[in-house]
C-alpha cells in the first residue's frame, strides 16, 4: 500500500513508519518538525528513514490544506498521528491545540473524502475519558466528562470523524493510546523525564503523591494494533490500545532507578489540574476484531528505553 503518515518524525508515527517500510509499503511522512520538544530529536528519528527508498518526507503542515491535498494523492491509506499532544501544555498554548488538533484534523479528514481515500486510521487518546471512574474503561463506556483541552481535542476528533461515516460514508478507525512509552520517547514524557533526572541525579517531581496508577503501553504493542488497524480498515470503529494492565506509578519509578542503578531522589507533589488518578484499558475488543496481543511489561520494556537514552546521550 501507499500510506500518508502525518507526524512521521514523531515518536509513534517513526516506529509506525519502519514497520511500513519494513514489509514493502509505501509511507509518504508530513512532518512540520514542532518544535514543541526538541527539534533535533525528530531529525535523528527521520534520519533512520530517508535512506528508504520507499519513503517519501514531505516537510509540511496539516494545517496547510494544500501540503495536505498534495501528500495525500495517490494514497490507499491515511494514518493520522500528528497532533499537539500532552495535557499540561495546553494549559498556556490553548490557541494552539484548537488550530492543530481540531482544524488540522479537519484538513486531512476532509481531504480524505475528496479523494475517496480507502481509509482513515487516526489517533485518539485514553484522555477521551476524562472524569469517568469505571474500571477498566471500555469504548462504550460515556466519555462527556472531559477534564483537558486535549481530551476534549480527541474526543472532537472522534465526533468528526462519526460524521463524515455517518454522511460520507468514509471508513474511519480511532484508537485511544494508553501511555505510550519506548526508545526514541517524547522528552516530556515521565519515563524521559525520570531517566533524564535519575542519571543526573536531580530530584524527580512525582505527582499525586506518587499515588496514581497507569496502563503503560510498550511502543512496539502499539505499533502492532496501528499496522492491524490500517489493514483491517473497518468502516468506522473506535479502539483501546493499552497493555490491559494497571501499574502503580511508583512501581515504574522502581523500574527506572533499577535499569538505571540508582536510586532517585523524589519531590512528591499534589494531582496537576487536568490529570487522572487511574488508567486501565479494556483491551477486549482489540483482541478481537484486531488480533492485538501485548506482550512488553514495564520490567522489560523500561530497560530498554534506559538502553537507548544512555546510547542516544552517549551516557
Amino acid at each position: 500500500m501507499r500510506v500518508l503518515l502525518t507526524g512521521s518524525a514523531g515518536f509513534i508515527g517513526f516506529h509506525v513508519a519502519k514497520v511500513l517500510l519494513a514489509r514493502g509499503d509505501e509511507v509518504v511522512g508530513l512532518d512540520n518538525f514542532n518544535p514543541y520538544y526538541d527539534p533535533k530529536l525528530k531529525e535523528d528519528r527521520t534520519a533512520q528513514l530517508v535512506g528508504n527508498k520507499k519513503f517519501i518526507l514531505i516537510r509540511g503542515d496539516i494545517m496547510d490544506r494544500e501540503t495536505v491535498a498534495r501528500a495525500m494523492k495517490g494514497c490507499d491509506r491515511v494514518c493520522h498521528l500528528a497532533a499537539l499532544a500532552g495535557v499540561r501544555y495546553a494549559f498556556d498554548h490553548p490557541d494552539e491545540y484548537i488550530d492543530i488538533n481540531i482544524r488540522g484534523f479537519f484538513n486531512v479528514l476532509e481531504e480524505v473524502r475528496l479523494q475517496k481515500v480507502a481509509g482513515l486510521i487516526y489517533a485518539s487518546s485514553s484522555s477521551v475519558y476524562g472524569g469517568n471512574t469505571k474500571m477498566p474503561l471500555a469504548e462504550t463506556d460515556r466519555t462527556d466528562d472531559q477534564l483537558s483541552l486535549y481530551g476534549m481535542n480527541k474526543k472532537d476528533n472522534e465526533l468528526m470523524a462519526h460524521v463524515y461515516h455517518s454522511l460520507y460514508g468514509t471508513s474511519v478507525t480511532g484508537l485511544r493510546f494508553f501511555t505510550v512509552y519506548g526508545p526514541w520517547g517524547r522528552p516530556d514524557m515521565a519515563l524521559f523525564e525520570f531517566t533524564d533526572e535519575i542519571l543526573h541525579d536531580r530530584s524527580m517531581d512525582i505527582f499525586g503523591n506518587g499515588k496514581m496508577q497507569r496502563d503503560f503501553t510498550y511502543i512496539d504493542d502499539i505499533v502492532d494494533g496501528i499496522i492491524a488497524s490500517i489493514d483491517k480498515n473497518y468502516p468506522e470503529e473506535v479502539f483501546n490500545l493499552g497493555c490491559g494492565k494497571t501499574e502503580e506509578l511508583m512501581d515504574y519509578v522502581a523500574a527506572i532507578e533499577k535499569a538505571c542503578g540508582k536510586t532517585a531522589k523524589k519531590a512528591f507533589l499534589p494531582m496537576q489540574p487536568g490529570d487522572v488518578v487511574r488508567t486501565e484499558a479494556d483491551i477486549t475488543k482489540a483482541k478481537k476484531m484486531l488480533g492485538f496481543s501485548p506482550k512488553t511489561q514495564i520490567k522489560d520494556g523500561v530497560p530498554k528505553f534506559v538502553e537507548w537514552y544512555r546510547e542516544y546521550y552517549n551516557l
